[in-house]
């Protein structure tokens, strides 16, 4: 029987035992902290948990009275009315450990059940590929005893942990990472992210929500420098509508507690304060102390694993899955890296990933959905197309929810109008991506997106709109 040892119990890991297992192998995952990794246990599951309950303060906070619900209230008059609304940090928090340890259990069933084992240690690879192209694999247990394994294939998917600035440690109690701040029993009352990717973004929106006065120091022009200006453009304006104060091109050099507050120093020399600091500035692969150089795996600069599209290493042998081979850090990506590195594996028909056809979402409000190739690729000149931008505004379902924000773009080929790719800025806009990403990985034009039925009033409708308006653009030669 072909024998696979998995490191890591991430999306990557535990996807491909499933696969592994059901392909008939010997299976063996070997992870330290429990199935699911930081996705499930300190990451995804978390922090989505912590943000649905943001998303209900933020509707509530900002619809209701435009929508003409009436709130009883009973605070005494004063200069500023008091929020109606309010939320118990620590129960919010103790409901989402609650349910991502639930979820870390669902999984370790399900691997079980398929007939995979399931061990709880640090694993490492020993050496390089044996002459019957066997590898081995060391398990230390938390008590230190070892137990060594040999398999035909190996997976490497043990994920990532924080970035740390050296003068801006974590201490869990003031100064955070965002694995630490489940343990907050308080709301923050003056809350300082440093980074503005997707993490610092999504963190500054939900303790907004919440009830924290938030700053966001961002080092760079705008927030979300990675993502679709247009959509950036969209949330930093929300964000400062809202209250929170956004600081562009001020770069954190160090934070420190100061008794009960936190200091942190800009490279400029300003100072800002706060009651707690979340540091969101990136991550940083788990491939140290692995043993995999030493077994032939070459890593990138930046330590991530370097990878073919099949998950295939340098090393005969050694596949890699997730966050560790720094392609996207998204649970979908690493999923389907340790499903196709199993296919691979095993003999099984198995197509490269296809990171176009890859959709993602960052989880702040409104969210934003991308697919496929975006405005930079266009703007950069590596496709040609035709593009198309719908605000919100105009839909009637957004009107009648009062939504202001947000709008939906299209990206297509100009002879074609096969669509390439596209970016919804919306509430839920994770739901509202998916038509689109059909058609991108369907090789769908804006023709037949435009003749599909949609229900009437429906946000989806402008997915609808954008497409018959470049079907149009395409007969005109316009645009």
């Amino acid at each position: 029987m072909t024998r696979i040892v998995i490191i890591g119990g991430g999306p990557g890991g535990y996807e491909a035992a499933l696969v592994g297992a059901q392909l008939g192998a010997e299976v063996t995952v070997v992870d330290c902290d429990g199935l699911g990794g930081a996705s499930v246990l300190t990451d995804c599951v978390p922090s989505k948990t912590l943000i649905a309950t943001a998303e209900v303060m933020t509707t509530f906070d900002s619809s209701y009275e435009e929508l003409g619900i009436i709130v009883a209230d009973d605070t005494p008059h004063v200069e500023q009315a008091a929020r109606v609304v309010g939320v118990d940090l620590g129960k919010v928090n103790r409901r989402v450990k609650r349910l991502a340890l639930a979820q870390s259990h669902d999984i370790t069933a399900s691997v079980t059940r398929a007939g995979a084992r399931v061990m709880r240690g640090r694993g490492r690879l020993d050496g390089l590929q044996a002459a019957d192209g066997s590898r081995q694999v060391v398990v230390t247990a938390a008590d230190g005893t070892e137990e060594r394994l040999t398999a035909d294939a190996v997976l490497i998917a043990t994920g990532g942990h924080p970035r740390e600035i050296p003068d801006a440690q974590p201490d869990g109690e003031r100064i955070l990472n965002w694995t630490q701040v489940y343990d907050l029993d308080e709301l923050p009352e003056e809350l300082i992210v440093v980074g503005s990717g997707v993490t610092g973004a999504e963190f500054a929106g939900a303790y907004q929500a919440l009830g924290s006065r938030v700053t966001l120091v961002s080092s760079r022009d705008r927030v979300l420098p990675g993502e679709d200006p247009d959509a950036a453009a969209v949330l930093e304006d929300v964000f400062r509508r809202r209250g929170m104060n956004v600081m562009a091109r001020s770069r954190a050099q160090s934070a420190k507690r100061v008794g009960d507050r936190v200091e942190v120093t800009l490279a400029d020399g300003r100072v800002i304060t706060g009651s707690h600091c979340l540091m969101a500035v990136g991550a940083i692969p788990n491939t140290a102390n692995m043993g995999l150089e030493e077994s032939g795996v070459r890593l990138k600069e930046s330590g991530h694993i370097l990878t073919d599209r099949v998950s295939r290493t340098s090393a005969p042998g050694v596949y890699a899955a997730g966050d560790v081979t720094g392609i996207f850090a998204l649970a979908s990506v690493a999923a389907m890296q340790g499903r196709i590195a199993m296919y691979h594996f095993l003999g099984d028909a198995v197509a490269p990933l296809n990171l176009k056809a890859v959709s993602a979402n960052v989880f702040t409000d409104p969210e934003i959905a991308t697919v496929g190739y975006s405005q930079a690729d266009v703007d950069a000149g590596k496709i040609e197309a035709r593009v198309v931008k719908l605000p919100l505004l105009r839909n009637p379902r957004a009107k009648m929810q009062g939504i202001r924000d947000g709008f939906v773009k299209i990206f297509c080929r100009p002879g074609t109008g096969i669509v390439v790719g596209g970016c919804v800025v919306a509430p839920r806009a994770s739901e509202l991506i998916h038509p689109i990403s059909i058609a991108v990985d369907n090789n769908l034009t804006v023709e037949q997106i435009a003749n599909a039925f949609t229900v009437y009033p429906s946000l989806s409708g402008s997915i609808a709109e954008v497409a018959r308006q470049l079907h149009t653009r395409k007969l005109t030669g316009e645009g």
